[in-house]
Parts: structure tokens; sequence; C-alpha cells
């Protein structure tokens, strides 16, 4: 009978320890994976309305690029964590997929390679993280193991981007060393950038989660799509194919009644506003926290074993 009472009692003792909330530390290292898909906000393409640039309405659905990336996540707080991420992305944008008719007449294209590195904070909103005892002793009944989190996020980054024009023949090409837009010097291929968003995990056993998070990407740079001021003058360059990217319209469309739409020192892109950028990700973490103190629990039960002497 006391045997019966004490063994039931350290296995309730047992399954309370391992279903609290204090359970967080046992998510203190997590490796990240993610991939999914980015929308390029910038000058080029976006819907068939003007005004509506630089938000959602400006969605572009045949611009659609991907992205994919891995990173390390530490959480130091039940409430706060911080994660270093680098990823890949190709964001792209096209004025033939827009119906409104100054950008389609306009005729630019581009999509560009981009490595990105940040570095965030993430605010827990809600969580819940309870696991079952890894063992259970006969008879005992084991607990469920359930893992949650709700999050928000921001933080900073760099990204190195590599604008690239499609010619008439389909091949693409380099855009920044071509200065499109007549500038003395090629622009910065690095920009600051201000990441933000949300996202929700859920756990798949004690080692693993999968979860969603969207981010809007503020970049501070308005180069993303090598359009930004003015129109240049296209006789001012020798190469043909730098000719073309400075003003691929049609003559037929842009240019008439004596006016130019895209003539020389016309509007070409709007430096008012920065490019930006949204990212949709599927994620999957592994718990690097939880295996290193399973192991810590495995020694400590040895070591404790190995002290007891047989006389």
């Amino acid at each position: 009978m006391l045997l019966s009472v004490f063994f039931t009692a350290n296995s309730m003792a047992q399954r309370i320890n391992f279903n609290t909330q204090k359970n967080w530390s046992l998510n203190k290292k997590e490796l990240i994976f993610n991939v999914g898909a980015t929308q390029f906000l910038g000058d080029l393409g976006g819907a068939d309305r003007a005004n509506y640039d630089y938000s959602l309405r400006d969605w572009d659905w045949q611009a659609l690029g991907y992205s994919a990336g891995i990173g390390y996540r530490f959480r130091f707080h039940p409430m706060f964590a911080t994660t270093s991420m680098l990823s890949y992305l190709m964001v792209r944008g096209n004025d033939k997929n827009s119906e409104e008719p100054i950008r389609k007449a306009r005729n630019l294209n581009f999509k560009s390679s981009m490595f990105e590195l940040q570095q965030r904070l993430e605010v827990i909103l809600f969580s819940v993280e309870k696991f079952s005892p890894t063992y259970n002793l006969p008879g005992a009944r084991g607990g469920k193991r359930r893992n949650q989190q709700y999050y928000l996020f921001g933080g900073v980054g760099a990204t190195y981007f590599n604008p690239k024009g499609q010619y008439k023949d389909g091949k693409w090409y380099a855009l920044r060393p071509m200065m499109t837009e007549g500038q003395s010097k090629p622009y910065s291929p690095i920009a600051f950038t201000l990441p933000m968003g949300f996202g929700f995990r859920l756990g798949m056993g004690a080692q693993w989660r999968i979860g969603i998070e969207a981010t809007y990407n503020m970049v501070f740079s308005d180069y993303l799509d090598d359009v930004s001021t003015v129109c240049a003058n296209p006789a001012n360059y020798s190469d043909p194919i730098a000719q073309y990217f400075v003003n691929p319209s049609d003559p037929a469309i842009t240019q008439v009644g004596g006016m130019n739409w895209f003539g020389a020192g016309y509007q070409r892109g709007d430096n008012r506003q920065r490019d930006s950028y949204y990212r949709l990700n599927f994620v999957i973490v592994k718990n690097l926290t939880y295996k290193d103190y399973g192991r810590q629990r495995i020694k400590t039960k040895k070591d404790k074993f190995s002290g007891i002497k047989i006389r």
C-alpha cells in the first residue's frame, strides 16, 4: 500500500514538473529553416490602379518570387527571444503585368537575387509549452505534450541585391553597371532593412515545430528594381543594350502630339518612397536544448547511481 502511494505520488510529481510554463527553458536554443514566397513593392509592375503603389492594393500575383533561409534562435526570457537569420530571396516586377496605362507603356522589368542577414527581437504574446515525462512508471498514465507560440518580431538587417533586366533576346543583363538613370556612379548594392512581422509555431513532439511567418521588409534603398528618379537620354549611351534599358517603351504609344512620356528628364520612378517587399514563409524549427537537457538528465542519473555504495 505504502509502496503504491509512493510510486503514484512520484509519477504525479514528474508529470507536474514537465507540464508547467517553466518549460520555456527547454526551448532556449533552436535551429530554424524556412521557405516561402516574396512580393516586391516598388516602382515596377503592380496592380491596375494608380496611387496604390507600395501598398497591399498594389499586389501583383504574376510577380511572386521565392525565398529560403536558415537561422539560430536564442530565448532568454519566457516572453523574449532573439533570432539571427541568413536568407536568399528572389524578387521581381514587370510593367507588362500592370493594367495602369502609364506603367504598362513604360515597359520596364527586373528580377533581383538578394542575400539578406537579419537580427531580430521576438515578443512572445502567448505560449503553451507542456511536456510529458520521458518515461512512465508501470501503470502510470502519461501526460500530453502541447507546444504553441504566437509572437511579434522586429529587427534590423542588411541585404545585397543585384537587379537584372530581360532584353529583347530573352537574356538577362545586370542593370546596376549601366547606370540607366544617368548617374555619375553606380548606386550601392548593399542596403539596410527593417523587418517586422508576426508568426505562430506548433509543436510536433519535443524537438520539432512547424509554423508560418509573415514579414514586411522596409529597404533603405529605392534601387532594388533599378528605378528611382528621372529618365536619361539613350543617345548618351554607346551600348545598344544599355540604350534599350534606359527607355524600352514603344514610341508609337509614348511619343504622341509632340510629347515624349519618358523623354530625358521626365519622371521614371518615385524616389520619395523606398522599395519594400513581403515574405510569407513556412518554418521548420529544431529544438537543440531539449536534446541537451535529456543528455544532462541521463548523466545526472548515472552520477547518482554511481555514487551508491553496496555493503
